[in-house]
């Protein structure tokens, strides 16, 4: 990050010149990046703490999702629903239906209470559900605890997102953007990893429970120490406290011209709520949708059909089910580190493209071994390659980029609000995909259902093609701009 070189589009925060605008301790350490035209950037090492504490969300995120892959059978039993799928399915998707009421009122939380006490009302239901469902005697109990959860993870990613966004230099802000998807796969390795005694461990489900709520402590605790989005505090008329907070977050040098950015676009008297209707028709229309179709898109890829029940393509190649999740965990935060080294020099748009078609081949890779065109050896290989290659391809792309350029897309007036419509239509369509695909599976057959998810991934690519802008070192004032211009 350091010595960054950015494009032609000038970026926030870069009113001074290299010489003038980075004091002596950015030039000693080097912190501060500068453009060919010598202008400077803020030391991106000040925004750093503030973005890795606001991933800890996403850990929890990911953690949570994994957490029952490898202990429902301990669960089960303990709690004396074992064969009984219908009440394993529903501690799966109890945290779903809980993540999808959270995610509708998230924008609501986010713009009410700020960025910084959204992240700590959210810690609040992952302590006491994890607790729940760790202390459960019975199935009720363990998914009222799930539900709890559920809905606190509906509601941390979209101020994940918007937090990292409105935190972040514009010339790193692709870099920190994919920290939340990095923070989500480890996550769930963790949660591969912890949950592997579950088998043999009697009751070690309990304690896979409780090893949560010290992260979610943690978020609560040290979001204390950070700062809160300046624009946010902007947007609600306190200019002074929204200055002092781009002083922590960039430098005392760069708040005059991150001030100046923000005047052009926001007035810090627009404290008035949104209205949904504004959400739906007008000029506001074509953003929202274009950020709810990316997201659908997202999931109709097929992509949580994988991760939820990618063990029975391994297991049908003899590979165990923890190797097999260690498997996709890793090659899912390998995909994701790439893309953090990319995203700030391809940009998002390559990225979502390049992404798209390597899912759309991945899984013709599938459908192809799901027929009766080829048998033997072949099939295993096909399928189990199939698989690591679309988990790659979508960590390098589809994953991380949707939740950075929406949050980087919607005006400020709109961002949490818009946020939180697209993210319940991300979570309503991961619900029915989660619920129908064995039954679909089971009715229509590999070949043809894996076909019909390779069709939506090539419906990504010309759809990012053709109505998604490239956000790459632009401002968030610059990018909104242009937008409304459009």
């Amino acid at each position: 990050m350091r010595g960054r070189q950015r494009d032609h589009t000038q970026t926030t925060y870069k009113r001074a010149s290299s010489r003038d605008g980075l004091n002596a301790h950015d030039r000693e350490d080097g912190l501060g990046g500068s453009d060919a035209k010598g202008s400077a950037n803020p030391p991106w090492i000040r925004s750093l703490p503030h973005v890795i504490v606001a991933a800890i969300s996403s850990f929890l995120f990911g953690y949570h999702l994994g957490v029952v892959n490898d202990t429902l059978e301990s669960i089960s039993l303990d709690l004396g629903f074992h064969g009984n799928t219908m009440a394993e399915g529903f501690v799966v998707s109890s945290l779903l239906g809980g993540a999808f009421v959270g995610s509708t009122v998230s924008g609501w939380i986010a713009d009410g209470v700020g960025r910084r006490r959204g992240f700590q009302l959210c810690a609040i239901p992952l302590i006491v559900g994890a607790a729940m469902s760790a202390t459960s005697d019975d199935l009720g109990g363990m998914l009222i605890g799930r539900f709890l959860v559920g809905s606190a993870m509906g509601v941390s990613p979209p101020i994940a997102a918007l937090y990292i966004t409105e935190a972040s230099p514009a010339f790193v802000r692709g870099t920190y953007g994919s920290f939340t998807q990095i923070a989500t796969c480890l996550g769930l390795i963790c949660s591969f990893f912890i949950g592997i005694p579950a088998k043999d461990v009697t009751r070690w489900w309990r304690v896979c429970f409780w090893v949560s709520t010290v992260p979610a402590a943690l978020l609560a605790l040290l979001m204390e120490f950070c700062a809160e989005s300046p624009h946010w505090l902007f947007k609600r008329g306190r200019s002074a406290e929204a200055e002092a907070e781009f002083a922590k977050l960039l430098g005392s040098l760069h708040v005059k011209s991150a001030m100046a950015e923000l005047s052009k676009s926001d007035r810090g008297d627009e404290v008035d709520g949104v209205k949904l209707s504004e959400l739906f028709y007008g000029r506001h229309f074509k953003v929202v949708f274009v950020g709810s179709a990316l997201l659908a898109l997202q999931q109709l890829s097929g992509i949580n059909a994988v991760f939820y029940f990618s063990s029975t393509v391994f297991k049908s190649a003899g590979v165990p089910s923890d190797i097999a999740n260690m498997s996709v965990g890793v090659v899912n935060l390998s995909g994701s580190l790439v893309a953090m080294a990319l995203m700030d020099k391809l940009g998002r748009k390559g990225l979502l493209l390049g992404s798209f078609l390597g899912m759309a081949m991945s899984m013709a890779m599938q459908a192809v071994a799901g027929s009766s065109l080829i048998s033997g050896s072949s099939v295993v290989y096909l399928s189990v390659g199939g698989v690591l290659l679309f988990v790659l391809s979508f960590a390098m792309g589809v994953g991380p980029v949707p939740g950075l350029l929406l949050s980087e897309i919607f005006p400020s007036r709109i961002r949490a609000k818009a946020m939180a419509i697209c993210m319940a239509v991300h979570w309503v369509i991961n619900f029915f995909v989660g619920l129908l695909f064995l039954r679909l599976l089971e009715q229509l057959g590999p070949l043809i259902l894996y076909t019909v998810f390779a069709s939506f991934c090539v419906v990504g690519f010309f759809f990012v093609r053709k109505n998604v802008v490239e956000t790459k070192g632009k401002t968030l004032q610059e990018i909104e701009m242009a937008l409304l211009a459009a």
